[in-house]
């Protein structure tokens, strides 16, 4: 059932029309997330509010670190480094210059990089 978004753009609302469940990990934790499909200047996923509803997260906001269990075992996210973010805003700007000279491929940029030991 198409619906619009309009936090997404400062522009227009957005229709979604189209869901895809997606396979993704972060480290060695690996989930499948069902996602509404939008235009993006880059690839995504975003784990908003039903992804964290449904895995009952706890975010430390002086930390910025996702807490959750899944399967009994306890998983903790953490935000990737300033050098990290560097590094994909380089690959973002180099996706970008390929795009424009038509030689793209897509990533998924993940915003968390790893997981804490229980």
């Amino acid at each position: 059932m198409p619906y619009k978004l309009a936090w997404i753009s400062k522009e227009e609302e957005i229709n979604v029309n189209k869901q895809v469940l997606i396979n993704f990990s972060i480290g060695s934790y690996k989930d499948e997330v069902l996602c509404d499909v939008v235009p993006m200047e880059v690839t995504h996923i975003l784990l908003g509010r039903p992804w964290k509803f449904d895995k009952q997260t706890l975010h430390d906001g002086h930390t910025n670190q996702y807490i959750f269990f899944k399967n009994g075992k306890k998983t903790t996210l953490l935000p990737l480094s300033p050098q990290e973010v560097n590094k994909d805003r380089n690959i973002i700007r180099k996706d970008k210059e390929e795009k424009e000279k038509g030689q793209a491929f897509t990533k998924v940029l993940l915003a968390y990089k790893k997981i804490l030991p229980k």
